[in-house]
């Protein structure tokens, strides 16, 4: 499938995670052979504002590209302006915005997933952005608000009318946020009444998941969220599958451990001494989710703030590997 002038013969996609797919996960998830990976999402009026911290998620490594930056809004003239502002910048491939999040404190603002409810405002925004940039332009829903008001093919079509490049669509409504089962007969019809690439997202955890997906929706490409949390062999499996047909193992312990502590070590250098650490403990509870005595060595990573202590976690994780 195509975005723009990018191509990608194995379209498995890292979705953005807000505090998840920042740069080391991001450089983590290209060296497992992500095509393209989504960053977290940008406050659009935090652009206008010049708010520091919002500035410092637009930076990008040479390592991770191509990149797709995310941004989120409520008014078309501030969407525009941090759209231009992105493309400017030159640290992304590609704009993608937001009308999927579910957040409370972004839905009762108007943006993410609100602007399902408003198909005026959202093409308003989508028209405004698409006219301040020449660069690829995606853009993620949902299946609707919620079962009652499911109207993703009338958005799909919206969005495609303004010239977006590829439309990604999470099969499940606001009000479910991510509880039940993606619904992928709702994103099958986006891909029947659109043109443009359909990307596909929801529950695709394994294998089977992804034969699925492919097979009922019809999607040109897939994006995975939760699953590549502590999981960013998912890309080169999956991808390897999507070429081949053939099913990678799963990562070793030795492999499991070399990660982790080269994640922390991305985290101190972007982040600092204090909270690489602290965001480090996260992404080690997803990275050890079931293996043996995995909780008790979860509990440690929970207490762990050097990185010395994290090593020496790791090193009893693979000395309990060898005794199994």
């Amino acid at each position: 499938m195509n975005i723009g002038k990018f191509a990608f013969d194995a379209p498995v996609f890292l979705a953005p995670m807000a505090g998840v797919t920042d740069t080391a996960y991001r450089v983590i998830a290209h060296d497992m052979d992500c095509p393209l990976a989504y960053a977290e999402m940008v406050s659009a009026q935090g652009i206008h504002y010049c708010n520091e911290r919002t500035l410092a998620m637009l930076s990008s490594e040479r390592d991770e590209r191509p990149l797709a930056m995310q941004i989120f809004a409520k008014e078309p003239v501030m969407a525009a302006e941090a759209a231009a502002f992105i493309e400017a910048l030159g640290t992304a491939d590609i704009l993608d915005f937001n009308m999927g999040c579910p957040a409370p404190k972004i839905v009762k603002n108007g943006e993410g997933s609100a602007l399902m409810t408003d198909p005026k405002r959202a093409e308003k925004i989508l028209t405004a952005i698409r006219k301040a940039v020449k660069m690829p332009f995606t853009v993620k829903m949902r299946k609707g608000w919620d079962d009652a008001h499911v109207n993703v093919v009338e958005l799909a079509e919206i969005a495609e009318a303004a010239g977006v490049d590829a439309i990604a669509v999470h099969g499940r409504t606001r009000e479910q946020f991510y509880a039940g089962n993606a619904d992928y007969d709702s994103i099958a019809s986006v891909k029947k009444a659109v043109r443009v690439p359909v990307i596909a997202n929801g529950d695709i955890r394994t294998f089977d998941d992804l034969d699925r997906i492919r097979r009922v929706t019809g999607a040109d490409g897939v994006m995975i969220g939760r699953a590549a949390q502590g999981n960013p062999w998912i890309f080169r499996r999956f991808t390897h599958y999507w070429r081949t047909g053939e099913r990678l193992a799963p990562p070793t312990m030795a492999e499991r451990a070399k990660v982790i502590l080269h994640h922390l070590d991305l985290l101190l250098h972007y982040k600092g001494d204090y909270i690489g650490p602290r965001e480090m403990r996260k992404h080690a509870t997803w990275y050890t989710r079931g293996i043996p005595h995995g909780a008790l060595l979860r509990d440690k990573f929970n207490k762990a703030t050097m990185r010395e202590e994290f090593a020496a976690i790791v090193r009893e994780l693979m000395v309990e590997a060898e005794t199994l």
